[in-house]
């Protein structure tokens, strides 16, 4: 029996999901999480799982960082990208964070089914519209990292010494008091940071910089 979680925002795709699942006898749903924070939560707790279906698009944390957080933590886990995006950004960054497959949402419960049992004996599924783009980037994998290589120059020495602070999980207080700023400057020098990484979040503001080695 393979025992799965289905990580989606949308609760009417959550049971959309769940129902493709319920046509097989070898696969049991064992809880559902509506982001990548809540998935994290019950995975701390004794949820026992082989695999996770997860979505791309998500509130408070999104598929790509759950992905890269949960195979740091649980390596053994099997991940399966469901989502609706097909986009080549989206499609690299997965397979960045550690993806072990990557199938879009009107996938039919046959191939569904498939896809998870290749992906738990070690392949990596694919829809084929999706096969064909990975295939692509392989063939032109600079894409991203040219705009990333672009995009982190004009970082400022301070900038670089709060984002390091940030990396150690010190909060905005007690980065403040060792650089003697106050929480506000902290703040301002964060969201520069963001804007200057074109990034959202501090998981992807410290990859970023970690790529370009600025920290």
């Amino acid at each position: 029996m393979i025992k799965l979680a289905i990580v989606d925002d949308n609760v009417f795709l959550q049971k959309a999901i769940a129902e493709k699942l319920s046509f097989f006898d070898d696969l049991n749903c064992r809880f559902t999480a509506s982001n990548g924070l809540e998935l994290l939560e019950k995975l701390d707790g004794t949820a026992k799982i082989d695999l996770i279906l997860m979505d791309i698009e998500m509130p408070k944390m999104n598929g790509i960082e759950a992905t890269e957080i949960v195979k740091q933590k649980y390596p053994h886990l099997k991940i399966i990208m469901l989502t609706v995006f097909d986009n080549d950004e989206n499609i690299f960054k997965s397979i960045k964070a550690g993806a072990d497959g990557y199938l879009l949402k009107e996938v039919n419960p046959k191939d569904l089914h498939q896809g998870i049992l290749e992906t738990m004996n070690g392949g990596a599924t694919m829809t084929p519209s999706i096969a064909l783009k990975t295939l692509k980037l392989f063939r032109n994998p600079m894409v991203f990292d040219n705009q990333q290589q672009s995009e982190e120059v004009n970082l400022t020495a301070r900038e670089i010494e709060v984002l390091e602070q940030l990396s150690k999980g010190l909060k905005y207080n007690h980065i403040a008091e060792n650089l003697v700023l106050s929480v506000g400057t902290i703040r301002k020098h964060i969201e520069n940071i963001y804007a200057k990484l074109q990034v959202h979040n501090k998981i992807e503001a410290i990859q970023k910089a970690k790529n370009n080695n600025l920290i």
